[in-house]
């Protein structure tokens, strides 16, 4: 619908088709006509449709779905080294070029694990209720199809263990990285921050693996890429504190980020893919990354 030249709807391919991109032929027409409205006068067909988030009857030559399990690990390990919490926040998102209206299910090999789920407008409520499967008419392109947690799990794939001790007016630190549980693919994109609290004077900090900068913002950023095999990746340095302070009271919380490719670190686990009223077989894909959302270490 349209109200006064505003479209009243918030589905991302009806907006599409009915907004054009901006473009140097659209202003120039523009500052001719004195028509600066980019919205079209006429509606698309998929406004009047059942799928409304469904570009009307779209046609490729090679119908292709991807699938990708996307998922973040939140995790607090305190200053003893014990885990706190870890959870996994996901989303299973959906890249689909499929002609015509095509019918999708999916099902998951372990969906009990699952808790606080959400979806996407084009799935069905009942068959998921009933058997936990996720059956839906896909809107065309790119969309997160629903997203879950999984809650209090037991490990995570690697550890970073801070030790401090201060005293005459310094602050040694040591801090080692490595691998807790393999999840059986590479990590890499492993980077450790803190910020360094206010009593600190200077810093001066070295690794035998990696990168180690301190940031305008005094904040220690240390990048270690991947873990290597032939040992385990360690910072060192001293703090020097503001004079009449003897000890560091105030303790940097570490924040840890690092990605894993092709696997997902809840266990989650598709199933199957299947789809109908299409006219011919398409290709499915699948993949799987995890990395560190919120993930600190406190000392």
């Amino acid at each position: 619908m349209i109200d006064n030249g505003f479209p009243l709807t918030t589905e991302p391919n009806i907006l599409r088709e009915m907004i054009a991109q901006p473009n140097i032929v659209s202003k120039m027409l523009s500052v001719v006509t004195g028509n600066s409205s980019n919205v079209s006068e006429t509606l698309p067909g998929a406004t009047a449709s059942c799928v409304p988030w469904r570009t009307s009857d779209p046609k490729y030559a090679n119908n292709e779905v991807y699938v990708d399990l996307v998922e973040e690990m939140d995790a607090t390990i305190n200053r003893d080294g014990a885990l706190v919490k870890c959870e996994i926040y996901g989303e299973v998102q959906v890249n689909s070029h499929l002609s015509g209206l095509p019918d999708l299910t999916l099902s998951f090999a372990n969906p009990s694990i699952l808790d606080d789920v959400r979806f996407h407008p084009c799935v069905r409520f009942r068959p998921w209720e009933s058997h936990q499967i996720l059956s839906f008419v896909p809107p065309d392109g790119q969309f997160k199809l629903m997203s879950y947690r999984v809650k209090k799990l037991k490990s995570t794939p690697i550890y970073v263990k801070p030790q401090l001790t201060s005293d005459a007016g310094t602050c040694r630190v040591n801090v080692m990285v490595g691998i807790r549980n393999d999840p059986g693919k590479t990590i890499d994109s492993i980077t450790v921050q803190f910020k360094l609290p206010p009593c600190i004077l200077s810093a001066d900090l070295a690794s035998n693996h990696g990168t180690v900068n301190i940031l305008t913002n005094k904040t220690c950023s240390w990048s270690i890429g991947r873990i290597p095999k032939d040992k385990a990746p360690s910072m060192s340095g001293t703090f020097v504190l503001e004079t009449g302070l003897e000890r560091l009271h105030v303790f940097p919380t570490f924040q840890v980020s690092f990605r894993i490719m092709g696997v997902a670190l809840s266990g989650l686990q598709i199933d199957k893919l299947d789809l109908k009223n299409l006219p011919n077989r398409p290709y499915k894909g699948f993949r799987a990354l995890t990395r560190a959302g919120e993930f600190e270490v406190r000392s």
